[in-house]
């Protein structure tokens, strides 16, 4: 039980990741804001907010990738 409330919780977080960066290779104007909260030390850019979307999807492929593997 203990492994899926750990697999639930880690790809929740993935998804989150996933929608941010989306959201922000979409409407990279539009959360400027967020992503100046987000990458407080670091000023947000536009591309800066593209690099984060772009490893979100990597990111997400990947757990995807590992989530196919091991449930074959």
């Amino acid at each position: 039980m203990e492994k899926f409330d750990f697999n639930l919780i880690f790809c929740l977080i993935v998804q989150a990741n996933l929608v941010f960066g989306v959201a922000g290779l979409v409407w990279p104007e539009k959360f400027m804001s967020l992503y100046g909260i987000l990458m407080f030390p670091w000023p947000p850019s536009e591309r800066a907010i593209r690099v984060n979307g772009l490893i979100a999807i990597l990111g997400w492929l990947l757990v995807l990738a590992k989530m196919f593997i091991t449930h074959l």
